[in-house]
């Protein structure tokens, strides 16, 4: 299985509450990944591309925050992470995507290194040979079983509406009749009498 710099299995990363790295990979299987832990914890993916909307996202207490690319918020708001990592005690998971990978972004200077030094126990590299494609099959079981699960709850709650609605006051229920065996089945057909003109 894929492995972390420290240790982590990518699989440990997706379910529990620590914040991490992510890079490699589109931005869409990065933000894939993130919902996937969204889904863990039964919350929406809350999305900042923006700096102007980094403070309120992370005042969350709960949660799954997800940054696409770290490098277009700036430094400035990289800092903003790094605070709310150190000092907020009830936080969201803070899943922050780089592209490229990480050692490039903090060698370009576009990857604040005291964030990546907060992380770096914590990356998932989608460019690691064969996560790409555990996390398609994966996340293709997962989307076959959500749509199974709405199904269901769908059926579910479309009995109850209608059982609802029979057990209403004044509501008339119709009963259709028994349909009686046709016994002119089992009897033979009557001769014709053909006379000859």
């Amino acid at each position: 299985m894929p492995v972390t710099l420290s240790g982590y299995r990518e699989e440990e990363l997706v379910c529990n509450r620590a914040s991490l790295i992510i890079h490699g990979g589109t931005e869409e299987e990065r933000r894939s990944w993130a919902q996937e832990a969204a889904r863990n914890f039964d919350v929406e993916l809350v999305e900042v591309k923006q700096a102007t909307d980094l403070a309120a996202a992370l005042r969350q207490r709960n949660g799954v925050l997800f940054i696409p690319d770290a490098a277009k918020l700036g430094r400035d708001a990289q800092g903003l992470i790094l605070r709310c990592l150190q000092m907020q005690e009830e936080r969201p998971k803070v899943v922050v995507g780089v592209s490229g990978a990480a050692d490039a972004a903090l060698s370009r200077g576009t990857l604040r290194e005291d964030l990546h030094y907060r992380l770096h126990q914590a990356q998932v590299d989608l460019q690691k040979e064969g996560l790409r494609e555990l996390l398609r099959r994966r996340w293709s079981l997962q989307a076959e079983q959500l749509a199974l699960k709405a199904a269901a709850a769908k059926a579910a709650a479309e009995s109850e509406r209608e059982a609802a609605e029979a057990r209403r006051p004044g509501s008339v229920t119709r009963t259709l009749p028994k349909a009686r065996k046709s016994v002119s089945s089992s009897r033979k057909p009557a001769a014709r009498n053909l006379s000859p003109r």
